[in-house]
């Protein structure tokens, strides 16, 4: 499984997504940054401590991140149906399912990277603001937020990358496909239980980002658990399929 992993690893470090990933990070920072300005009963948004901090994890949530994870994780999964060097791989041969399963661990890798790279923008913004009314334990609190969000959409969105996969699409499909189901979240959280089932909105509730009671967090896990399930079970099925190939 190591050797996969940093197979994995060399082909991502090669291409451009993840300097695409970075762009899209720093541009959504200075759009929230710049929201952060207006003015609410006399004083601008930015001005409240921890705004920031959690101002840019739900709204890079709900219209960017998990389409970014998506585009990297179907980036890495399909590069042997795009580039047709998976009749090769299975001649080697190469196990299809320990192959997929690097894809998907290096994708997790990744999610988190990203989230911590947002916690470090948004914590350095906070610090510049409001270095003194900022306290460790804040810090930390919000740290393991962010790396709870990271991995929850990273399960939310698997099934999306693993059936972009099947599919046999471009991995811009995947970004699309995890746009809109990002984009419903907005609509699901309006609802508690839905909010609690919806695997966007579940990972806020696991993050503890929302406020949820102990059946709501136990709805969420389910959810983002059955998200990993359907993507293990298909890459089982690609596994028993790969002799067609």
């Amino acid at each position: 499984m190591t050797l996969y992993l940093w197979a994995e690893r060399l082909k991502l470090k090669r291409s451009n997504i993840f300097k695409i990933a970075i762009f899209s990070t720093i541009i959504i920072a200075a759009i929230v940054f710049m929201q952060g300005q207006f003015i609410y009963y006399g004083e601008r948004y930015i001005d409240e401590p921890e705004w920031y901090l959690t101002a840019i994890q739900s709204l890079g949530s709900f219209y960017v991140f998990p389409a970014i994870i998506a585009l990297m994780g179907t980036y890495i999964i399909c590069r042997e149906n795009q580039d047709d060097t998976l009749k090769s791989l299975v001649l080697i041969p190469v196990s299809i399912s320990k192959m997929l399963i690097a894809k998907l661990l290096m994708t997790a890798f990744y999610s988190l990277l990203l989230y911590g790279f947002v916690f470090l923008i948004a914590l350095t913004v906070e610090l510049s603001l409001h270095f003194s009314l900022l306290n460790l334990n804040t810090i930390l609190n919000n740290f393991k937020m962010y790396l709870l969000t990271g991995i929850g959409f990273f399960l939310a969105v698997s099934p999306i990358i693993t059936l972009v996969y099947k599919l046999k699409g471009s991995h811009w499909l995947a970004l699309i496909f995890a746009e809109v189901f990002a984009f419903l979240g907005l609509f699901a959280s309006m609802q508690s239980t839905l909010r609690a089932i919806y695997p966007i909105t579940a990972v806020f509730n696991i993050s503890g980002y929302y406020e949820a009671t102990s059946s709501e967090i136990i709805l969420s896990l389910i959810s983002l658990i059955l998200c990993g399930t359907v993507s293990i079970l298909f890459i089982m099925r690609f596994n028993k399929n790969s002799s067609k190939v």
